[in-house]
């Protein structure tokens, strides 16, 4: 890192420009640094692709311990310094947000397409020819990638079990897969809706629970609502059929004035009158709730203990300080409304479900809304071993409901196992001949940076990564574009028939992701670093890049 003191040397002296702690790094030795530190991010992810990638353990300043194979938690939990370094974790956060999978394949290939640069920017070629180069290839991909994808019916079930399914396939419940696979489908398929001929699926309305216990088979899908509160009063039953549901957002508590007040009392039975009169509006409160027919109640504030007393002796089930996002799912799932005043609570405002019991979970007592009739809001029962389990079940399950809504939204599916990036890369090589210019070494380069990731599945799988990709290679060149890596049986084999297949609108983001970053961290030249002190000698500033 070189100090920024002066610009120009002038007979009156050095013309200052930034303060003496500012540091500068210029040119190639700048871009070399940028590039060394993304491409370190993607090493760090690089042996956990595919389904033969192994796990980190990630321990924070506090010592928790974190067991994961997921791109995003990896880069997110180890609290990267570097700025270029923060751009490669920004792709996999933003792979994370969009699409639910692929964090580790948009870091991969993007720290594969600076490697390449790399090489590049050592013969000679400017970084702007590369940048276009790369944003050429980029979007030449985009066209063979939707020129070759498969449309499916977006009901299509088996197609969308096949979706979770390869998405958990690379993950600590593999083995499991099949079953959770089913139980996101069915999860997704309750909360989509239809619009025309384009369907929506809004994943907040599928609430996930996580309790450590177990075996990830105990894991369910409740066509209703699980809360993790219990009933509130022992005298109430802990079992209701054919419920009927009142959601209430008011407490049912004898609200104190705002002002401060006096009573004189002059005869002991105006004091007796005073707390009877108490009594009678909970009592009240608790007689509205009866006769609009409900024999359950959520309420989402406080219920005061004679109200329970109240509500106990009519048999009424209920349960208290409900949370708001908990009420509007249960709102969807169960058809009711939530009522703000009780003395507005009609028949027509209770919802229904076949059940409302309090089951025992682990060591804590849970209430299951159980038996919707078309429920617009589930949830999924995350079970496992341990707390770490559970957690990775419930990272895999994010991934898997995430691929699903994205086919359900945009029903277009490619094959898995490096495939589709083979294929495109095939087809990149050949177009780039049309280029008389530099620009050719880019895309060709793109190409190369593409194959990365079959060729690193294979390196994980503990295949030979020039036999493997020489093999692709020659099948795919005698038309079959669907064949990859097939890591379970550590072979190259047709993935569409082994059904290991992937949305289109993953990979999109995945290419579209890793060229960004790529090319932004290409067009930087130089770095300028000021630290917050009023001067000092120049050690890397706080939360800044670190001395170079």
């Amino acid at each position: 890192m070189l100090k920024l003191a002066s610009i120009q040397q002038t007979p009156q002296g050095p013309v200052l420009v930034l303060k003496e702690s500012a540091l500068q790094q210029k040119g190639r030795d700048a871009q070399q640094n940028n590039i060394s530190a993304a491409k370190l991010v993607a090493e760090l992810v690089r042996t956990s692709l595919g389904p033969r990638g192994l796990d980190k353990m990630l321990v924070d300043s506090l010592g928790d311990v974190t067991i994961t194979n997921d791109g995003a938690t990896i880069l997110k939990e180890i609290d990267v310094q570097h700025p270029a370094a923060k751009m490669m974790v920004e792709i996999s956060k933003a792979m994370d947000n969009e699409v639910g999978d692929g964090t580790t394949s948009s870091v991969v290939f993007g720290g594969a397409l600076l490697a390449k640069a790399e090489e590049l920017l050592k013969k000679d070629v400017h970084s702007s020819v590369i940048v276009e180069g790369y944003q050429a290839a980029a979007e030449r991909s985009l066209e063979v990638l939707e020129a070759m994808s498969k449309t499916i019916a977006p009901e299509d079930k088996a197609s969308l079990l096949s979706v979770a399914s390869t998405s958990m396939q690379s993950k600590l419940i593999s083995e499991d897969s099949n079953a959770l696979s089913r139980l996101v489908v069915d999860a997704v398929l309750n909360v989509a809706t239809r619009k025309g001929e384009e369907r929506a699926v809004d994943l907040d309305n599928i609430k996930v629970e996580k309790k450590s216990g177990g075996s990830i088979n105990d894991t369910q899908l409740i066509k209703g609502m699980v809360l993790d509160k219990e009933v509130v009063h022992s005298g109430m039953p802990t079992r209701i059929d054919n419920a009927r549901i009142a959601l209430l957002n008011a407490a049912m508590e004898v609200e104190k004035t705002e002002m401060s007040s006096e009573i004189r009392i002059s005869d002991p039975t105006q004091m007796q009158m005073f707390l009877e009169e108490e009594n009678r509006m909970l009592r009240s409160m608790v007689d509205k709730v009866h006769d609009a027919g409900a024999n359950v109640l959520l309420c989402q504030k406080g219920i005061d203990d004679i109200a329970q007393h109240y509500l106990a002796k009519n048999g009424i089930l209920a349960v208290r300080r409900v949370k708001e996002s908990d009420m509007t799912k249960l709102a969807k799932a169960t058809g009711g409304r939530v009522t703000t005043n009780i003395d507005d609570l009609v028949s027509g405002d209770l919802g229904n479900a076949e059940t409302v019991q309090q089951k025992k979970v682990e060591s804590d007592k849970w209430v299951f809304v159980e038996g919707c009739d078309n429920p617009q809001s589930v949830t999924l029962l995350i079970r496992g071993g341990s707390q770490r389990v559970v957690d990775e079940v419930d990272r895999s399950m994010h991934d898997a409901l995430m691929v699903v809504k994205d086919v359900i939204e945009k029903p277009a599916i490619v094959a898995g196992g490096g495939a589709a990036e083979s294929y495109i890369a095939s087809q990149l090589k050949s177009w780039a001949e049309s280029f008389d210019g530099r620009e050719q070494l880019a895309i060709k380069q793109y190409a190369e940076a593409l194959e990365q990731i079959p060729l690193t599945i294979a390196e994980n799988a503990g295949m030979d990564p020039i036999d493997t990709i020489a093999s692709l290679r020659s099948k795919q060149s005698q038309g079959k574009k669907w064949v990859g890596i097939d890591a379970r049986n550590t072979q190259v084999s047709d993935m569409l028939m082994i059904e290991v297949i992937e949305p289109v609108a993953v990979k999109e983001q995945i290419i579209k992701s890793a060229t960004e970053a790529a090319c932004m961290i290409l067009r930087i030249d130089d770095v300028i670093a000021v630290s917050g002190g009023d001067g000092g000698s120049g050690g890397g500033p706080p939360g800044g890049p670190p001395p170079m």
